[in-house]
């Protein structure tokens, strides 16, 4: 194939282009496919202050859509308006434009609509007599017969551009995303009904769910029972900032993003802020790369984003993204923080039988001041008595791999264990760090200044929610009756939780000098081509680098000298870690990324001190770390996302027996 350039004698003279063509242009980024056409006009009939809505359509959109709204309609000298190229009630100058709440404001979307394709417009105001119905390609008014709203058909859509028509899928997958484009504006307002309809058949129907509790209601309806009993409710305000909705469990992510909703003012929005400040307060509760479920629902001041980003509306910017995304990501840490196990204690035992926890010592809770150190562990061995299992080694219990001596550097310089008290006696020393003081009839041990004093009260015996441990499965898990039947805990995940979250109020007590991660100067520095962007990113976080024992220094305007690089990875390519870095200090707040560096090194010393598999433990030792779990913030995942614990309640377990049938 070959292109032939066209002579200058030749050129075409530059000429305005007929308002026709300027709208099938404009078309080709409002429609892409039929579901930007139900998407556009939904939008408007919400703007109209519809409390029902219906959307019909044949072919997937693509012979029929049409939308159907009881809302406050359009006067009859104002139809043709309407359908003229940057025609909107919504704004009329720049400072409604900057504070606009409405869904639409452009004034592009039925000009170009109307352009791909044969478009109707009915409509009836309050008080009116009669409906009149436009003609989109004459331009012809005329009587029609019609309650107060509006209603819109679009027939044949890209009848005009055939090869647009040329790039859509089936009607089956025009169908669903068309399905889809409702579903996310009825997550965000349950205040109103809709009704699909596809060849005549009701495919969808979402019913009105006024007051406070319309919200939850509508989540149910659209995702699902099991969503909502899977998730969390989310009520946070910072500033002008309000955050609300659901965040879903951590057991309950799914392999795809899929149920990831984010709405600002009640608009569907899919923007990096909001979804990165998301998945950070997932970061050390989810496993793999599972995805995170949630539907969160953002008021902000109008003038503090901007919505005219993107003809489709589905990008906003923000004017303080730090602040937004802060927002976000203390929004979901907040709601996931608290232990599910007290959830337990507030249900209802499902079984006709009484249940009561057997009489016996309380142990008492851990002490604030346990360390993550391991060493000189002597648990006590069973007695002649004890049951004598094989050694067990689970198949996924995986040890990280560390670098010894280089890694030791980092994380002392992170954090420095307390010294045991002098007035401890033989025991205690003896005893594992995070169980000195667990033993019923010894004093707690003297909390460490440098741990958060305890506040909570220990809860009497029968309220606790994880119950009362009874005995160890092959030195790995611990199991523990409580009212609703039984439950197993994974030992070393559950204190591999509790010592990370240690280790963490720790760190970040409020007024403690910054931690660096220690570094290590290079004999020769590693020098690299480096973009303007990251240059300019290297001055800008000089500090930032140096806490995390990096120092990366111009050289010129387009070269980098890495001269330090963290003592744990000395042996590493220096380079791929200063661009790496380099890239997500430029995206993300700098306070955020050194924040993830220190918990990803606290999150290797916790998984160090943790009590190891096959390590036999006394009933008190059990049940303290049972009261421990209770208190622990996001207990219920270790540092990997692992489940910590599992409920089998009494009918679970009839059921295995075939009990009652």
């Amino acid at each position: 194939m070959t292109f032939e350039q066209t002579p200058a004698s030749a050129r075409r003279p530059i000429r305005e282009l007929p308002d026709e063509l300027i709208s099938q242009i404009a078309a080709g980024e409002v429609v892409e496919r039929p579901a930007s056409v139900v998407r556009e006009l939904v939008d408007n009939a919400m703007d109209a202050g519809a409390r029902s809505i219906t959307l019909r359509l044949m072919g997937g959109g693509t012979r029929l859509i049409s939308v159907e709204d009881d809302g406050g309609g359009i006067a009859p000298d104002e139809l043709a308006t309407a359908l003229k190229r940057h025609a909107t009630s919504k704004i009329g100058n720049l400072d409604e434009l900057e504070s606009v709440m409405t869904m639409g404001f452009r004034g592009e979307a039925l000009a170009a609509i109307n352009s791909v394709s044969e478009l109707t417009l009915l409509s009836r105001m309050d008080g009116q007599p009669t409906a009149f119905a436009l003609d989109g390609r004459t331009g012809e008014i005329r009587p029609a017969a019609r309650a107060v709203g509006t209603t819109v058909e679009v027939k044949e859509l890209f009848f005009s551009t055939p090869a647009r028509r040329k790039f859509l899928k089936s009607d089956s997958t025009e169908l669903a995303h068309c399905i889809e484009a409702v579903r996310r504006h009825a997550l965000a307002r349950p205040d109103v009904g809709f009704a699909i309809w596809h060849e005549g058949k009701l495919v969808e129907q979402w019913r009105v769910h006024p007051g406070a509790a319309g919200l939850e209601q509508r989540l149910a309806d659209v995702l699902g029972e099991e969503f909502v009993a899977q998730s969390i409710a989310v009520d946070y305000h910072a500033g002008p900032l309000k955050v609300m909705g659901r965040a879903g469990l951590p057991d309950a992510a799914r392999s795809r993003p899929d149920h990831q909703f984010a709405y600002v003012n009640g608009r569907f929005v899919r923007d990096k802020v909001v979804m990165h400040g998301a998945r950070s307060a997932y970061e050390d509760v989810l496993h793999g790369h599972k995805q995170p479920a949630y539907a969160l629902f953002m008021e902000i001041d109008p003038t503090l984003v901007d919505v005219n980003v993107h003809p489709t509306k589905i990008e906003v910017r923000f004017r303080d993204s730090r602040a937004v995304h802060q927002a976000v990501r203390h929004a979901l840490e907040n709601a996931l923080a608290a232990p599910r196990a007290h959830q337990l204690s507030d249900e209802a035992p499902n079984t006709g039988r009484a249940f009561e926890l057997q009489n016996g010592p309380a142990p008492q809770p851990l002490p604030e001041s346990a360390t993550w150190q391991q060493s000189g562990m002597a648990f006590e061995r069973p007695g002649p008595a004890s049951f004598n299992a094989p050694a067990y080694k689970p198949a996924d219990f995986v040890r990280p791999r560390v670098d010894g001596d280089r890694a030791m550097a980092d994380l002392k310089a992170l954090w420095k264990p307390p010294e045991p008290s002098d007035d401890l006696g033989a025991h205690e020393r003896s005893s594992p760090a995070w169980l000195q003081g667990a033993h019923a009839l010894k004093p707690s041990v003297q909390a460490s200044p440098t741990a958060p004093a305890s506040e909570s009260t220990p809860l009497p015996e029968g309220d606790w929610p994880l119950g009362r441990a009874v005995a160890q499965l092959h030195g790995v898990y611990i199991l523990a009756e409580n009212k609703q039947g039984l439950v197993v805990v994974d030992m070393h995940a559950a204190h591999e939780r509790i010592v990370y979250e240690r280790l963490k109020n720790q760190l970040h007590t409020p007024g403690s000098e910054a931690p660096r991660i220690a570094s290590q100067p290079l004999l020769i520095p590693a020098t690299f081509a480096a973009h303007p962007t990251e240059v300019a990113t290297a001055e800008a976080c000089a500090e930032a680098l140096e806490q995390l024992g990096l120092e990366i220094s111009p050289l010129s305007a387009k070269t980098l000298a890495v001269r330090a690089v963290p003592t744990s990875l000395a042996q590493g390519d220096a380079v791929e870690l200063a661009r790496s870095v380099l890239a997500e200090l430029a995206q993300h707040d700098a306070s955020t990324v050194v924040q993830r560096a220190q918990n990803e090194i606290l999150a290797t010393m916790a998984c160090h001190g943790a009590v190891r598999a096959n390590r036999r433990l006394t009933l008190d030792e059990m049940n303290a770390l049972l009261r421990q779990m209770e208190e622990t913030e996001r207990s219920d995942q270790c540092n990997h996302g692992r489940p910590t614990w599992r409920q089998m309640t009494m009918r679970d377990l009839d059921a295995l027996f075939l009990r009652g049938r």
